[in-house]
């Protein structure tokens, strides 16, 4: 029996993740990588890596609460192994704050994290500015460690990466069976989607090894995050902005609103500016189709528009796009198989 190719385009979380999910779930599938982008120059390496769920309008909430669940008890279970350190992935327990009152609804996810609560009048007297805050225990997935563990974990199930820009997904017509659409805002071009639209975050890498906790204010802009190898302080959140240069403006705000939370990273040193494009979309595209051209057909799923929310969930859309993935093949030898009669 011929092997079933599959190549997944983008080499993000997205991409890695999926790729690595179908190897394990599908280890006859022989699977190649293909971006023109590979660690540490993807959106993934600028994004802080906390596993905070980011809310996608279009797509509903039973599958997003899915979706993380799914990918914190995978991280969770690593975090829980010898793979821990290599891969990047620990546990941090912080503070999300408001200003003002939120709705009074519990956050889907609040079953998920671990010890999720109200926070105590003493741990507010922190937050002057603040009235309310929830407390916490999370996952923090450092994207320079975990994304090159991806990568060795699919190149040790056989799988392969190739640097390449694919600008048309018809040039891998005839080598792949299927291929799986994970280049992210490359899709705004790649298959014309223009639902898609960049989100630029502008976040500032700090050494503060004295920081243990996150804090996140509510309103999501503004944040720190301490992880491994420096303190993550945020962010922006600029629609349809593309400019991948630092804005200088950007960063003293980030500071100052930061310093707000946190006096003590005055002291911080190692100032580095990082700018990513979130690929946000109303709702992220999981879905699978025939593509039809001159009598010839192009089996492709999508699995891209997670927006500020890959990290969050790519373990559970890359078990979803495997189930697309599976659906596409049974069609696929269905209908050979029809032919041949």
């Amino acid at each position: 029996m011929d092997t079933t190719r599959v190549a997944v385009i983008g080499a993000g979380v997205v991409g890695l993740s999926t790729a690595v999910c179908i190897s394990e779930s599908i280890p006859q599938y022989s699977i190649d990588v293909i971006s023109d982008k590979f660690t540490p120059d993807t959106t993934s390496d600028v994004a802080a890596g906390m596993l905070m769920p980011h809310a996608y309008p279009d797509t509903p909430v039973h599958l997003q609460k899915q979706w993380f669940q799914e990918t914190f008890d995978r991280l969770f279970a690593i975090a829980n192994s010898s793979e821990a350190v290599e891969a990047g992935i620990q546990l941090v327990s912080g503070w999300q704050i408001y200003r003002s009152m939120p709705p009074p609804e519990r956050p889907f996810w609040a079953d998920t994290v671990l010890g999720f609560r109200k926070m105590t009048e003493a741990e507010l007297k922190k937050f002057p500015q603040h009235v309310f805050g929830q407390a916490f225990t999370t996952m923090k997935c450092e994207s320079l460690s975990y994304l090159p563990w991806l990568e060795k974990r699919l190149r040790g199930s056989g799988g392969q990466v190739h640097t390449r820009k694919v600008e048309d997904l018809w040039e891998l017509y005839g080598a792949y069976d299927v291929v799986v659409n994970c280049s992210g805002l490359g899709s705004r071009e790649l298959v014309g989607d223009l639902k898609i639209f960049p989100v630029r975050g502008q976040v500032l890498k700090v050494q503060a090894p004295w920081m243990n906790h996150f804090i996140r204010d509510g309103d999501g802009l503004t944040y720190i995050y301490p992880g491994t190898f420096n303190v993550t302080l945020g962010g922006t959140r600029q629609k349809d902005d593309w400019n991948l240069s630092p804005d200088p403006q950007n960063s003293r705000e980030i500071l100052s609103r930061c310093l707000a939370l946190e006096p003590s990273l005055q002291r911080a040193w190692d100032i580095k500016e990082k700018v990513g494009l979130r690929p946000c979309r109303p709702g992220v595209r999981l879905q699978r189709e025939v593509l039809v051209k001159d009598g010839h057909q192009l089996p492709v799923v999508h699995n891209y528009g997670h927006g500020a929310g890959g990290i969050s969930v790519h373990w559970g859309t890359a078990l979803y796009a495997v189930q697309l993935v599976k659906e596409l093949i049974t069609t696929l030898k269905i209908s050979t198989s029809k032919a041949k009669l």
